[in-house]
């Protein structure tokens, strides 16, 4: 009898230690926020990005960038139990230009002021969704200036350049011939903005204590081939308002991205 009652005894101490260790494990999340770092690092394959370097594509030809930037917008972030958070509409439009990258060759976007939580992917838009461009001129704020000192408009009739790539290109028939992509929607008669979705290879904890760096790796081979493999000889040299090219670009730039590690700082 006396052995069961100190059987009994150390088991009630187990559990009682066991709930005391998952009330200290628990957090309170609640009205809690914190900042986020969202790094894009632009590539080619699996090399890295520099202006002036010349890369070989999927067939004979090549080319080379004095340019590179594109417009990300519309940022959310989907937490571990499935509610979504998006940033304030008024800031959740980015140009991430190559030429501010620093010597890492990243170009950051701050978060700020995030709802404390585990989250487990990240979805963003590629260009300015046609919602955005139905609040007219007066409805873009600061940023139809930005994006007009950028050269990232041609005119708001027009509308936005989604991604713009100045340089050169070379084939078996050409040497250093241009190259000018700037792929965009034409107004409300062509829409060409893309949402992309990742996930995160581990979670990312947004804490009030802490600043998770969520690195992004940016394929630029992927816009000449990607989902679809294009000549620039055939016309792809030069993609402003076609039908036929801006979309085909517009749907390789999806295929752009990748979550390539996730830092809980």
């Amino acid at each position: 009898m006396k052995n069961l009652k100190i059987a009994l005894l150390l088991m009630l101490s187990i559990s009682i230690i066991s709930c005391s260790d998952d009330d200290d494990s628990s957090e309170n999340l609640s009205g809690q926020t914190g900042n986020l770092i969202i790094k894009f690092d632009n590539g080619y394959g699996d090399q890295d990005f520099i202006f002036g370097t010349e890369y070989q594509k999927s067939n004979d030809e090549s080319f080379k960038l004095e340019t590179l930037k594109y417009i990300v917008s519309n940022i959310s972030l989907e937490d571990e139990i499935g509610n979504v958070y998006e940033y304030p509409f008024n800031e959740n439009i980015f140009i991430v230009d190559e030429a501010n990258a620093n010597a890492a060759g990243e170009i950051w976007i701050m978060l700020e002021d995030i709802p404390a939580a585990n989250y487990t992917n990240v979805s963003f838009g590629v260009g300015v969704d046609q919602d955005r461009y139905a609040m007219g001129a007066e409805g873009q704020g600061e940023f139809l200036e930005t994006a007009d000192e950028a050269g990232m408009l041609w005119s708001w009739a027009t509308g936005f350049k989604f991604i713009r790539m100045d340089g050169s290109f070379s084939s078996s028939s050409v040497t250093n011939d241009d190259l000018n992509v700037h792929m965009g929607s034409v107004g409300t008669s062509l829409d060409n903005y893309r949402a992309v979705s990742l996930s995160f290879p581990n979670t990312v904890l947004v804490r009030t204590e802490t600043q998770p760096e969520i690195h992004i790796k940016s394929d630029i081979s992927k816009v000449f081939d990607g989902s679809t493999s294009v000549n620039l000889m055939d016309g792809y040299n030069q993609v402003h308002v076609d039908p036929e090219t801006t979309a085909v670009v517009a749907n390789n730039i999806m295929t752009m991205f990748e979550v390539h590690h996730v830092h809980n700082n």
